[in-house]
């Protein structure tokens, strides 16, 4: 018994590594591979058809179909959950600046109506981290005309006086993401679909972070990679990545230091110029300092 299917990209490279161990040493004109499993001879051509023959063929042909069948209507399903949350009227909120070690958090919160969807769409917008900060500079005023939005921005003097003593990054995003989002929906006069966050942490949990917050935000969808599917989240991302950029640049001005951003070796290097210049106090100032950069920092300056 001969039988022919063809099958999509993703399903050839899984064929492909299920009958790796079982491929023929032959080598045959515009054959990709050709492999014996069981009683059945699969070979798979450059064309993108598979042949399977023998006794079994019918049954493993199926197999593979309808494999492909479910990968296809997986991806389908995929893409009308994405269309889902990208054509509506969204509330968003995003941040940056958590993993910095100088420069402050940056939080926002947008309102994307749908029928900005198109416009958003071509200036490219997406999460900023997949953005270069140039196009970010460039990119982020037009939005800014476009859309509503509300932005928190916590110096790092602040985060230590109020945040300082806890390592819990994700309580301190919860508590801005549900600060800006409640100032913005108070403010939306508009219909909307969703309010969307990126899942930091999980429902529960976000909720358990803000649960001494005078003001709730409620009616969250928490939805992971959110910047990728929603318009709202990638406007936001974006601002804080520009309002982020625009703080950053200032610290170093008034330092007279090019800071360099992370929280890697270099930043080390730069941390002691600021002590040595400044002093510590200084370094408390601009920096998070219940990161692991400060201890590192504070041994190696001569007081």
């Amino acid at each position: 018994m001969n039988v022919v299917i063809r099958v999509s990209e993703e399903t050839k490279k899984k064929m492909m590594q299920y009958y790796e161990g079982k491929k023929r040493d032959k080598v045959i004109p515009y054959v990709v591979f050709q492999a014996q499993d069981g009683d059945t001879v699969v070979t798979m051509y450059e064309s993108g058809k598979v042949m399977f023959q023998g006794v079994s063929a019918d049954v493993d042909s199926a197999m593979w179909l309808e494999m492909d069948g479910s990968t296809q209507e997986k991806k389908e399903e995929k893409k009308k959950q994405e269309e889902k949350y990208h054509n509506c009227s969204s509330i968003g909120s995003d941040e940056v600046g958590t993993g910095d070690y100088f420069g402050p958090i940056v939080v926002t919160a947008s309102f994307v109506k749908k029928e900005d969807v198109d416009y958003l769409d071509s200036l490219g917008v997406r999460d900023s981290k997949k953005m270069t900060d140039e196009t970010i500079l460039k990119v982020a005023p037009e939005i800014a005309k476009r859309i509503q939005y509300k932005s928190i921005i916590l110096s790092n003097q602040e985060y230590n006086e109020k945040h300082g003593n806890s390592n819990n990054m994700n309580k301190i995003k919860a508590i801005l993401h549900n600060k800006v989002l409640y100032q913005l929906v108070q403010e939306v006069k508009e219909p909307y679909d969703y309010i969307i966050v990126d899942e930091f942490a999980r429902e529960a949990r976000y909720y358990e972070y803000i649960q001494e917050s005078p003001q709730i935000q409620r009616g969250i969808t928490f939805m992971p990679k959110a910047e990728d599917q929603n318009l709202a989240v990638a406007c936001s991302s974006v601002i804080s990545r520009y309002l982020f950029l625009k703080e950053f640049d200032k610290l170093s001005d008034s330092l007279h230091i090019p800071l360099p951003k992370g929280a890697g070796p270099i930043v080390d290097s730069v941390g002691e110029q600021v002590v040595e210049k400044y002093g510590e106090e200084k370094l408390k100032e601009i920096a998070k300092y219940n990161f692991k950069n400060t201890e590192r920092i504070l041994k190696v300056c001569i007081f």
